[in-house]
C-alpha cells in the first residue's frame, strides 16, 4: 500500500488567472480577496511545506535580490536600474546592490549582498547585516528540515561547520562508521579495531533507535491517511482503531504487508499470532522485529523499500556519528568549528559568501534568499557575530520552527491572522518603497472547481485556475459577449514553460530493494507503458489546445528538449521488452490499449512477475515488489485534475492483468504533500 508516483510528462502551456478588477481609491480600504488552495498553516520563510504557505510568508518578506520581467538580476538595485522589457522601459529598484565576482586562478566565486540603509520590518525594527548572518546560518544548521537548498552549495568551510570536523577528521570517522556498519551488529569488538568499545555501541545502538523510527513512522503515515481501510484490513472500524496504540501497529502491519488479519486474528510474516479480540496486540518493537527479519538485517535495503519517508537510516546514523565523535578527536584540539569560513559581515549593512567553484545558478540561491528578522524568529541575547554565536544553539532550531504560525518580514503587507479558511493581509506602513495602494489582501482557500463562479458572485476578486477547456467555457458564459474576457470577469492567460508529471519514485517502485536493477526498470516501464496510452486522450479532453503532450521531463521550450526530428528520437514508452515498436499507425484507440497492456504483460514477466498463462493474470510479485501500488492525486476529492482520466484508464487495463492500482484523490490536498515529505 505504499504511495506511488509515477513519470509521465506533459507540457503545461496555459493557465488563467480570472479577476473582477474594483475600481480602487487613492488607499483602498475594500479588501482584494483573491482565491487560493488549501493552506497547511505553516507560513514560515524557513519551514513553509507547500507553494501556498510560501506564498503567504512572501507576502510579508523583502529579497536580497530584485529581478526584472526576464528573471534577470538587477545588480544596482538601490538606485535602481531601467531594463527594456517588449518595447518599454521600466525601472527597477529593490533592497539590495548585488555583487558576483569569479576568480579564476583561485577557483572561488564571491558573492556580496549590500543592503539599503532605509530599511525596516514591519514592527520597526531596522533591517541589518545582523539579520542576513542569521538567517543564513538557520538555513545551513545541521537540524534544518525546511525546503531551501543552500547547504548543497559548495560554500567555503561549509561541510566543516556543520559536522563540527575538519575535513580529514570528517574522512577519518566517515571511514569508520562505514567500517563499522560493513563488519556488522554482531561483531565482537577486539583491541585492533580502528573504534573503541563505546563508538561500536553507541553506533548500532543509535542506528537501530533510527530504524524503530521509521518503523513508527509507518504505524503513524497508515493512521493519518488509510483509517478508511481499517474495516478491510483488520476488522475494526477506524473508530476502534484509533481508540487502541495496540490496533494502529497491527493496521499498519497489515497494510505495509508485514502480516496479515483473519477473524481478528493477526498473523505476522514470521508466523507470531495475536487475538486482537483479546486485547493481544503487536508493540512496536514486534514490528521492528519483523522488518528486521524480513531483510536480514540489512537497514539500507529495508530502507530503500518500506521508509514511508524514504529515509536514509544507515545516512543519518553515519551524520550523527561523524556529528558526536568527530570534534572530539584529538586532531580538532577539544573544539569544534566555529563559524562557516565563506560567510562573513563586512559592515552593518555588507555581507559576502564564498563558494568554490562557479556554478551559474547558485546565485539565485545564495543572493536570492528572504531577510528573516533576527529579533523575532531568533533570540538576540544568543547573537554576538564577532564571538560565533548566531541567534540560536547551534544544531537546535526549535526557536526559529515554533515561528509558523505568524510571519513577520518587512514586506510589503502584514500578516494579520488565519481564520475561517482565511488569510488576512494589511499594508505595511514601513515598507521601504511605500505603504501599498490596496490597503487590506486576503488569500481565501477555494475550490479549484469555484474560483470562476466566485469571481462572478464577488465571493473573491481573482483566482487562478488552469487552462481546461471547461474552465474557459464557464469563463465565457459569464460575459455577454462569450469571450472569457468581457464586461464581468477579465482573464489573462499566461503560458506555464514547465510541466506537470505523474511521478514514480524509484526508491518504493522496485525490486529486491535495488531501484537501478534491470528488473526494478522493467516494473516502472511497465506502469509507464500503461500510463502513457492513456495521455492524449485525457489531456486533450482536458486541456483541448490548450496544453501539449511531451515525452521527456523538460520544458519543449528549452533547447535541450529532444524533439521528433533528433536521429534515433522514440515516442517515450513505444517498446516493449526486446525494443520492437508497440504501435502501429493504422491501429485504433482500442487496439493501442490492447498492445500497451501485452507490453506491460512482457515488462512485468522480465521484473520476475509470476503469470499464469491460464487465467492471463499474475499471481505473485517478486520480493520488494507488490501486485498492488498507491496513486496520490490532488483533485480535490472530486477527480479536477488533467490526470485522473490516464489514472483510471491504467487502472482498468491493469486490472485485466491481476495488477491493481489504487487512485487516492483526498479532498485535502495537503494529504499528497505530507505523503511526499
Amino acid at each position: 500500500m505504499k504511495r506511488t508516483r509515477s513519470m509521465l510528462s506533459l507540457l503545461l502551456t496555459l493557465c488563467m488567472v480570472v479577476s473582477v478588477v474594483p475600481a480602487f481609491a487613492e488607499t483602498s480600504e475594500t479588501p482584494l480577496v483573491v482565491a487560493y488552495a488549501q493552506f497547511s498553516e505553516k507560513f514560515s520563510p524557513f519551514f513553509g511545506e507547500t507553494a501556498y504557505d510560501m506564498d503567504v510568508a512572501d507576502m510579508t518578506q523583502i529579497s536580497l535580490m530584485t529581478t526584472d520581467r526576464m528573471g534577470g538580476i538587477v545588480y544596482n538595485a538601490i538606485e535602481g536600474e531601467t531594463i527594456p522589457y517588449n518595447g518599454t522601459d521600466y525601472e527597477y529598484k529593490g533592497a539590495a546592490d548585488l555583487k558576483v565576482e569569479y576568480d579564476e586562478e583561485a577557483d572561488v566565486t564571491t558573492y556580496t549582498a549590500k543592503l539599503r540603509e532605509d530599511l525596516k520590518f514591519s514592527d520597526g525594527e531596522p533591517v541589518t547585516a545582523d539579520d542576513v548572518i542569521f538567517t543564513y546560518y538557520a538555513y545551513l544548521d545541521p537540524s534544518y528540515t525546511g525546503p531551501t537548498s543552500l547547504s548543497s552549495y559548495p560554500i567555503i568551510g561549509l561541510n566543516d561547520y556543520r559536522t563540527q570536523t575538519t575535513s580529514d577528521v570528517y574522512d577519518k570517522y566517515a571511514k569508520i562508521a562505514d567500517d563499522m556498519f560493513a563488519a556488522g551488529i554482531d561483531h565482537e569488538w577486539a583491541e585492533t579495531d580502528a573504534w573503541t568499545k563505546e563508538q561500536q555501541e553507541a553506533f548500532w545502538g543509535d542506528l537501530t533507535a533510527n530504524w524503530k523510527t521509521d518503523v513508527k513512522a509507518i504505524v503513524d503515515y497508515v493512521f493519518a491517511n488509510y483509517l478508511s481501510y481499517a474495516p478491510d484490513y483488520t476488522g475494526y472500524t477506524g473508530e476502534e482503531i484509533q481508540a487502541s496504540d495496540g490496533l494502529k501497529v497491527a493496521l499498519g502491519m497489515a497494510l505495509w504487508g508485514f502480516g496479515k488479519v483473519e477473524d481478528k486474528v493477526l498473523t505476522t510474516n514470521s508466523g507470531k499470532t495475536f487475538d486482537l479480540s483479546k486485547e493481544e496486540y503487536p508493540t512496536l518493537e514486534t514490528y521492528y522485529e519483523e522488518t528486521y527479519t524480513a531483510y536480514d538485517g540489512n537497514v539500507v535495503e529495508y530502507a530503500s523499500v518500506e521508509s514511508p519517508n524514504s529515509t536514509d537510516i544507515f545516512g543519518v546514523t553515519k551524520d550523527a556519528f561523524i556529528g558526536e565523535w568527530g570534534p572530539k578527536d584529538e586532531a580538532m584540539g577539544g573544539e569544534g568549528v566555529p563559524n562557516v569560513a565563506g560567510i562573513k559581515k563586512l559592515d552593518e549593512y555588507t555581507v559576502e559568501v564564498k563558494t568554490n567553484g562557479y556554478e551559474a545558478p547558485a546565485v539565485y540561491s545564495i543572493l536570492g534568499i528572504s531577510v528573516a528578522p533576527l529579533h523575532y524568529y531568533g533570540d538576540e541575547a544568543q547573537y554576538d557575530y564577532e564571538n560565533n554565536m548566531f541567534g540560536f544553539p547551534f544544531g537546535d532550531l526549535s526557536i526559529v520552527a515554533e515561528k509558523t504560525g505568524h510571519p513577520i518580514g518587512a514586506g510589503a503587507y502584514k500578516f494579520v491572522k488565519y481564520e475561517n479558511r482565511i488569510v488576512y493581509f494589511e499594508a505595511n506602513e514601513n515598507y521601504y518603497k511605500g505603504m501599498p495602494k490596496t490597503k487590506y489582501i486576503q488569500f481565501k482557500e477555494t475550490n479549484t472547481a469555484e474560483v470562476a463562479t466566485g469571481i462572478q458572485s464577488g465571493v473573491v476578486d481573482a483566482g487562478e485556475m488552469s487552462g481546461s477547456k471547461a474552465n474557459f467555457e464557464t469563463v465565457a458564459k459569464m460575459n455577454s459577449n462569450g469571450e472569457i474576457t468581457g464586461d464581468v470577469v477579465t482573464t489573462s492567460k499566461v503560458d506555464n514553460l514547465g510541466y506537470g508529471y505523474i511521478g514514480l519514485n524509484a526508491d518504493t517502485v522496485n525490486v529486491g530493494g535495488e531501484p537501478a536493477s534491470e528488473a526494478s526498470k522493467n516494473l516502472r516501464k511497465a506502469f509507464g507503458t500503461v500510463y502513457a496510452v492513456y495521455r492524449a486522450m485525457a489531456y486533450d479532453s482536458y486541456y483541448g489546445e490548450a496544453a501539449s503532450v511531451i515525452n521527456y521531463p523538460i520544458s519543449n521550450t528549452s533547447w535541450a528538449a529532444p524533439q521528433s526530428t533528433d536521429p534515433d528520437y522514440k515516442v517515450a514508452f513505444s517498446v516493449d521488452v526486446d525494443g520492437n515498436d508497440i504501435y502501429t499507425s493504422e491501429m485504433n484507440a482500442e487496439e493501442r490499449y490492447d498492445a500497451a497492456l501485452q507490453a506491460a504483460t512482457g515488462f512485468l514477466k522480465a521484473a520476475g512477475y509470476t503469470f499464469d498463462e491460464a487465467t492471463g493474470m499474475f499471481t505473485a510479485a517478486p520480493e520488494g515488489a507488490k501486485l498492488a501500488y498507491e496513486v496520490i492525486i490532488p483533485g480535490d476529492g472530486t477527480g479536477d485534475h488533467p490526470s485522473f482520466a490516464v489514472l483510471t484508464g491504467a487502472k482498468g487495463l491493469l486490472e485485466k492483468i491481476g495488477i491493481t492500482l489504487n487512485i487516492n484523490d483526498p479532498a485535502d490536498a495537503n494529504i499528497l504533500w505530507e505523503a511526499l515529505d
